[in-house]
């Protein structure tokens, strides 16, 4: 940011300060800068992070990167995969989550994997769009403080700085998790691994898997290598990146593992002849961890500072953006005074219970990946192989539920591709919006939320998602919230008023004739 922007912005309150400027951090504040709201961001780093980490999202989070306009950069900068492929110790498949060539009714392909740097350089870059938005780098919070009003920070540079409210994005370490006392939640998985990055100039060899569905490109699949003798996850990145990620066995120790020429013992069998060079080796332990509280008083928790997730289906970072997401919507109600702070009840409980439910899928799947004993482990593979139901890693996201959920709503909204190439979020815009099967109707809290309303009927639908999912649940008004999921379902107008003043009056809305 340029001194004059940091000087115009620097002599006001902040209605956020933003602990931690990686990737959840920096998108938090794009969603709250295209609200119009001012936020300070504070990290500790003096530039980020230099090498791969997270390599994954999905397509929610594209579709969230579209709706702060950075779509199309992404998309040129990340590779399209095909999905997860497992392999058995017999070496044989024994599970695979795909939706290659399949209809996309969300718009966009289930997984892109990406290079960290990169995305966060993007995310940065775009924050030069807003004057209400200061980035400070090298600067680390100490101390933090709230009264009934406000939230004060103390800086490792000597000053103190308020704001409305406070995010902490700042990582499993969160110095804002340790200032507030919050415990995490240990969700009993934890196992060591070796992450390895390289750049490959050539395809990765594998060996002769069996029972491979037909088109399967190994070159493009997410690979877990369900082998006793060595479990192992192949990942493919944007580019020439790959990583590959091997459990450490019994005896082994972090050092061992991570000296160069062992690291390059592990990888050989996979590069074959080709041309490589390894970028990063370090050894993890994957975890299964949440916070036992999301928010105290006006601070809350996001991202790694929140939950910790085994990387078995690459929804870690998916995550950190689904918080900001949530999160961002109902700052901008309660900001606005559209809304009480009674409304902030729901973040935590919307999103720890989808975050659960994925890390429980992701710590059942990275204990069958992790089985050592080469009995269990065929036992495992007949007993996946006979296993139906889960069609890709998509499915592991739950609907929400909160007070402020209709009955049969909390589901992610489809995004299918409408006339003229376009997809649905591209023409409804973003924000709140009704989609109406029957005559739209006027209604306060529609007023309040500044929602669009469209006719399903002027919304062409060639590949007919639309009308699908709308009979599939006997649909006449839906309402989405500005994170996409689905807030209300009615099937009449009488169910429709009846739902609204239900939220209304469980999300706190401050409508017209109301006090608070």
């Amino acid at each position: 940011m340029s001194d004059a922007k940091t000087q115009t912005v620097a002599r006001k309150q902040w209605d956020v300060i933003i602990v931690g400027g990686g990737p959840v951090g920096v998108f938090a504040a794009h969603l709250l800068a295209r609200s119009g709201h001012r936020v300070r961001i504070i990290e500790r780093d003096p530039a980020p992070y230099s090498l791969p980490r997270a390599v994954h999202v999905d397509h929610e989070i594209m579709r969230l990167f579209n709706g702060i306009g950075l779509f199309n950069t992404f998309h040129k900068v990340m590779r399209a995969g095909d999905g997860h492929i497992h392999i058995g110790a017999d070496q044989g498949v024994i599970r695979f989550l795909s939706a290659a060539g399949k209809p996309r009714p969300f718009g966009h392909a289930n997984d892109y994997f990406f290079y960290q740097p990169e995305m966060e350089q993007i995310l940065r870059a775009g924050l030069a769009r807003y004057a209400q938005v200061q980035l400070d780098t090298g600067l680390a919070v100490e101390t933090l403080s709230q009264d009934a009003d406000s939230v004060t920070v103390t800086l490792s540079d000597g000053t103190t700085d308020t704001a409305a409210w406070v995010i902490g994005c700042d990582g499993a370490r969160s110095t804002v998790r340790k200032a507030l006392g919050i415990a995490l939640d240990d969700l009993q998985f934890e196992e060591p691994w070796l992450v390895v990055d390289a750049e490959v100039e050539g395809p990765i060899t594998f060996p002769a898997y069996t029972g491979l569905p037909a088109g399967a490109n190994l070159q493009n699949l997410s690979l877990m290598q369900c082998d006793p003798a060595r479990p192992a996850t192949i990942v493919p990145g944007r580019g020439n990146h790959r990583r590959w990620e091997f459990m450490l066995l019994p005896g082994e120790s972090d050092s061992e593992m991570a000296e160069p020429a062992r690291v390059a013992a592990m990888v050989a069998p996979w590069v074959g002849e080709a041309a490589h060079k390894i970028i990063r080796a370090a050894t993890y332990r994957f975890h299964g961890l949440v916070a036992e509280d999301w928010q105290q008083g006006r601070v809350f928790l996001a991202g790694d500072a929140a939950h910790q997730t085994p990387p078995f289906f690459g929804q870690g970072l998916c995550h950190g953006f689904r918080d900001a997401a949530n999160l961002a919507w109902k700052l901008d109600l309660v900001i606005g005074q559209k809304a009480g702070a009674a409304l902030f009840a729901t973040y935590q409980r919307e999103r720890d219970a989808q975050v659960r439910h994925v890390i429980g899928a992701a710590v059942e799947a990275g204990r069958y990946i992790c089985e050592l004993d080469p009995a269990k482990a065929a036992a495992r593979d007949a007993r996946l192989r006979a296993q139906t139901g889960m069609r890709t890693a998509s499915d592991l996201i739950a609907p929400i539920a909160s007070q402020i959920i209709g009955a049969g709503a909390g589901e992610r909204f489809i995004n299918p591709t409408l006339g003229g190439g376009r997809l649905l979020d591209d023409v409804l815009g973003q924000g709140w919006r009704v989609i109406a099967r029957a005559d739209l109707l006027a209604h306060q809290v529609l007023d309040l939320l500044a929602a669009r309303c469209v006719s399903l009927a002027d919304l062409p639908d060639p590949e007919g998602h639309l009308a699908a999912w709308f009979d599939a649940r006997e649909a006449g008004f839906v309402l989405l919230r500005p994170d996409h999921y689905v807030a209300v379902l009615a099937r009449n107008p009488a169910e429709f008023r009846a739902a609204l003043a239900a939220m209304a009056q469980n999300a706190a809305l401050r409508l017209p004739e109301t006090t608070d």
